[in-house]
């Protein structure tokens, strides 16, 4: 009953970011088997991730579908996923470091897979960046469809972790002895192009990108725009890689859509391949960094410091990552134990966000306004007065909050489905000014930063 699962894929699909459902749930075959639903995924990647990340939004869609909640096997097809393979040549290399500048005329510097600074596994995945987390992994893995990647994010959120740990693990799956891999930033590109100018040995620039490179990983690319000669070197060695069958990475402050000054054909090729988007860490993501972090340098971080910084640095992972280091440095510096003073001292030297509003701060206010604890608004009553107040808790944490909406649901007991609704039930009184809608407004209105 192949068509069941057409029909829950459908409602996925409505359901699921474009990027979710094309990279996860389109390469799945399921179909009805003695009351369960069995997913055929094509290898082990694709199963373990559906199967830790997808499940819950699966089981809810074939709920609606099937009037009922099935169980769900998934198996894989295919054994193991793929081990990446890349064509003949033999020079494992991580070609143009980001310190280097070297003349074309040049070979590429060897160096080896230790030299890579960021790996996978010290990479912390959240709600902001476990999309495009996946998707560098599964680039690894060389799935389907995967031979671009393009990563976009606001600066010290992540691109370049991300970019460096595709090297690093492509370079250590290669069962090759050597593998050429070109990583560099879209102004050392830009300046190595020049100096073949300079050097009459564009022939050879040209040369050693289209035909020595395996993988070409392009940092900062929007850094062309405006620079006419440049995109069409570029666009030319995009070109002949992907008509070999080489792999590529870019990374941008912007989505391609966003690019200005640029030559269409161009902007066509960067937006070919797999678009992922890195948004700014949720509290509970910052929390985990700081924890990740703190295990490595082998210190206690208390935890009153750990919400101070996780409050106070959100918008950029690279200072909150400063700022801890340097809050270890000084401790010890003086021989003495991380405190809320000495960490006080350390954040006046960084650009600080204002206090947020947590979740406990937003359950607080809502038992407050109607009068019940939490574990009426946790409760299952459906009783009028409960519901009002759980929506509004839901409508408020997602205002003021940075957590998902499986995480609000969570703490209350629901589905992120419920939480849906209830926003949406709030925002409708509130829009209509009714008698409801107005009391609701006032409520709301009460709840400031």
């Amino acid at each position: 009953m192949s068509d069941i699962w057409e029909r829950i894929a459908d409602l996925l699909e409505k359901k699921l970011a474009p990027g979710a459902y094309q990279l996860w749930v389109k390469p799945l075959r399921g179909k009805l088997e003695n009351g369960a639903l069995v997913l055929h995924a094509p290898n082990e990647f694709v199963r373990n991730h559906v199967q830790l990340r997808l499940q819950e939004e699966i089981m809810e869609a074939a709920g609606e579908v099937l009037s009922c909640t099935p169980r769900i096997s998934f198996l894989c097809e295919h054994g193991p996923a793929p081990v990446l393979a890349l064509a003949d040549n033999t020079v494992q290399t991580r070609t143009v470091s980001r310190q280097m500048s070297l003349p074309v005329a040049h070979a590429l510097p060897t160096q080896s897979v230790q030299s890579w600074r960021h790996q996978f596994d010290d990479f912390v995945v959240g709600p902001c960046n476990s999309l495009a987390y996946a998707a560098s992994r599964g680039f690894c893995q060389e799935l389907p469809g995967s031979d671009q990647l393009f990563l976009c994010s606001a600066p010290g959120l992540g691109k370049t972790h991300l970019t460096q740990a595709i090297g690093a693990e492509i370079a250590r799956q290669s069962n090759r002895r050597h593998l050429r891999i070109c990583y560099l930033s879209g102004e050392e590109f830009a300046s190595q192009l020049v100096m073949s100018i300079k050097s009459r040995t564009v022939d050879q620039f040209k040369e050693r990108f289209r035909s020595g490179v395996d993988l070409l990983m392009l940092e900062d690319v929007h850094f062309f725009q405006g620079k006419e000669k440049m995109q069409d070197e570029l666009l030319n060695i995009l070109k002949s890689l992907q008509n070999k069958g080489r792999r590529v990475v870019m990374t941008s402050t912007f989505l391609p859509k966003e690019l200005s000054d640029i030559d269409p054909g161009l902007l066509s090729r960067f937006a070919q391949g797999f678009l992922a988007v890195m948004d700014k860490p949720d509290s509970a993501t910052r929390l985990n960094i700081i924890q990740a972090k703190s295990r490595v340098a082998q210190v206690h971080i208390p935890n009153d410091v750990a919400a101070l910084l996780a409050d106070r640095i959100r918008s950029d992972i690279r200072q909150l990552e400063s700022c801890l280091k340097n809050i270890i440095l000084k401790a010890r510096l003086l021989n003495t134990d991380i405190s809320m003073d000495l960490a006080w001292e350390i954040l006046q030297n960084y650009d600080l966000d204002s206090p947020s509003i947590d979740l406990e701060r937003v359950i607080s206010f809502v038992c407050q306004a109607y009068g019940f604890g939490l574990e009426e608004l946790r409760s299952k009553s459906r009783k009028r007065d409960r519901v009002m107040a759980r929506n509004t808790a839901f409508y408020l944490a997602r205002k003021h909050t940075e957590l998902s909406l499986a995480d609000i649901g969570r703490r209350f007991n629901r589905k992120h489905s419920t939480v849906i609704k209830g926003i949406a039930a709030v925002e409708q009184e509130v829009a209509r000014k009714t008698a409801l809608g107005n009391q609701l407004s006032h409520t709301i209105s009460q709840m400031q930063v």
